[in-house]
């Protein structure tokens, strides 16, 4: 999906490194509401702004991708 264009190390500009996002993700591990409102922020730009890679992603491959950060992106 490209996540690590900008997440990758170095990160791009500001962006968190992957590790960094699994790090804030592991606080919602296991609470299924909180994980699919993860989702939906990181789709909406809520977490921190419109970012038009984070827009085009399906419902279902963010929670997906939220999912797997939250396991520690193994």
């Amino acid at each position: 999906m490209g996540c690590y264009n900008c997440h990758g190390q170095p990160p791009l500009k500001n962006a968190p490194t992957m590790a960094r996002l699994a790090e804030k993700a592991a606080k919602s591990r296991g609470d299924e509401a909180a994980l699919k409102k993860r989702a939906e922020a990181l789709r909406a730009g809520a977490l921190r702004r419109p970012i038009a890679a984070h827009q085009r992603l399906s419902p279902e491959a963010a929670e997906l991708l939220i999912r797997w950060l939250s396991e520690g992106a193994p």
